[in-house]
């Protein structure tokens, strides 16, 4: 029996030495801190537009990919488990299949929650779905919810409150009315119970709204206290940071961002809206958000960490000590990832964040090789090359006509102006750019809103008259464009 023990000690001892006590990833980039060392390492690749990243209680990586499948990852093994591909996803821009959540008592409530979009006769809807999970798979699929959607403005978002209850972020689906209207639930927060009923303490028992006037949310997630806070998409200008109070009125359409103009003033007095705590001018296309508490990175504890689309970076918004408000950001990996679709937080600090290359909006010099990925951001003791340095956010514009293009206007036409097909006309030898002076201006005044043709544009009336001129001559001079230059003075006759 000696003999045995011995021996059994022995193998288990080889055992332990031979077996990795960390998953071995490629390491592709350092992040320096003040105090701190971070490493970027790659989890997963060659994947379909990932949407949403969820670190469930049982130990893996849950994601979707907006064409309808349904996966995770074994953190401790990398290995990648498919689980689903729901075929009745349609996906087109930033329709598909978007939110995901796993329910956070897994074990007991072996529950995950996806929304998609579906077309059914030229209709089209988003759905809620709950799927049981059993034997390593995905089963029992239960409608719980189905409202109104469209190419894009769909939101995107799922997540459990501290109560267990849903929490459903949904967009305004293009119907910018649909967000004040308390007859519809697009534009809105929607509570909802595991089963789909109307939670009985929601503001009125017979709705499932709980609070009101969104645009197109992106990210959604809680703090340790249970507050929510939402990440949302502006139209021309501020991109919000929401923190969402029950009833909550957030504006959207008759105001965008902070109440600083006289109608806005007017009717956040009348219907009691709330300003949001943070925004971006010119915008920077918020996506997923997730809280990053009193974990590993010290430097990061009690902040937000947000993704972006169009400004293709993770950010860094450390929040008060009351929790409610955001007092400074920080941007990492600006245009050096691409595009970012969302991030989440493992129990142990550990940060992944997906990338968004192969989607709807293609940005220049990307996708890059292997995209999309899943990339892992953790702690290091030392950096193996030169680190990468968070940068403090860029405000000052001015008048020069490139900038100004780059910060409103490339996100969608493209900083070569080429556009996206079917989507966003080319503005190279376009004969609305480079005809008409007051065609042209009135567009950009008063925006475009045709939903027979899928066209739409923001105002952008909120601009001096030198920065419309300056991004007007600019197009109108580029890319082998040759018209007239545009004045000031001819915008402030024409406004």
């Amino acid at each position: 029996m000696k003999i045995q023990i011995t021996a059994l000690l022995a193998i288990s001892f080889l055992f332990s030495c031979s077996s990795k006590t960390e998953l071995e990833l490629p390491l592709i980039d350092n992040i320096a801190l003040e105090k701190s060392m971070l490493k970027v390492e790659i989890l997963a690749e060659n994947l379909d537009v990932p949407w949403d990243l969820e670190y469930a209680d049982d130990g893996f990586l849950w994601f979707n990919e907006q064409v309808g499948k349904i996966s995770r990852i074994n953190l401790e093994t990398g290995e990648i488990q498919e689980l689903l591909t729901i075929d009745e996803v349609w996906q087109k821009r930033t329709a598909g299949l978007l939110g995901l959540a796993v329910h956070p008592d897994f074990e007991t409530n072996p529950y995950i929650l996806v929304n998609y979009t579906v077309m059914a006769d030229s209709v089209i809807s988003n759905k809620l779905v709950r799927y049981n999970f059993e034997n390593e798979a995905l089963i029992s699929p239960q409608v719980l919810l189905e409202i109104p959607g469209n190419t894009a403005h769909n939101g995107s978002r799922i997540k459990f409150g501290k109560d267990g209850k849903i929490l459903w972020a949904t967009g305004d689906a293009y119907g910018f009315d649909n967000a004040q209207s308390d007859t519809s639930l697009n534009g809105k927060i929607l509570r909802i119970n595991l089963d789909g009923s109307i939670p009985k303490d929601n503001p009125n028992p017979e709705s499932y709204v709980w609070a009101k006037g969104f645009r197109n949310i992106q990210g959604l997630t809680l703090d340790s206290q249970g507050r929510i806070f939402t990440s949302e998409h502006g139209d021309a200008i501020e991109d919000e940071i929401n923190l969402i109070e029950k009833s909550g009125n957030y504006g959207w359409p008759a105001i965008e961002g902070f109440h600083d103009l006289e109608k806005e003033k007017e009717f956040a007095e009348k219907n009691n809206t709330i300003e949001p705590v943070y925004s971006w001018t010119p915008v920077v296309a918020p996506a997923g958000l997730d809280f990053y508490g009193d974990l590993s990175i010290e430097e990061w504890k009690n902040s937000l960490l947000l993704t972006t689309l169009k400004g293709k970076s993770l950010r860094i918004l450390k929040l008060s000590e009351d929790g409610k408000s955001i007092v400074d950001e920080t941007v990492f990996f600006e245009n050096h990832y691409g595009r970012l679709r969302d991030v989440a937080v493992s129990a142990s600090g550990d940060i992944y964040i997906a990338t968004s290359n192969h989607d709807w909006n293609p940005q220049p010099g990307f996708p890059l090789d292997g995209d999309d990925k899943i990339l892992k951001i953790s702690l290091t003791k030392s950096a193996s090359h030169e680190p990468l340095r968070g940068a403090s956010p860029k405000t000052e514009i001015g008048l020069d006509g490139k900038q100004l293009y780059s910060n409103y206007c490339a996100s969608c036409h493209k900083e070569d102006g080429t556009g996206v097909k079917e989507i966003f006309p080319t503005l190279i030898d376009n004969q609305t750019v480079l005809g008409n002076q007051e065609q042209l201006i009135q567009i950009m005044l008063n925006g475009i809103e045709n939903k027979e043709s899928g066209q739409m544009m923001p105002s952008f009336s909120f601009m001096k008259d030198d920065e419309l001129a300056a991004i007007l001559t600019f197009i109108r001079q580029e890319w082998g464009n040759a018209s007239s230059a545009i004045s000031p003075n001819t915008i402030k006759e024409k406004r």
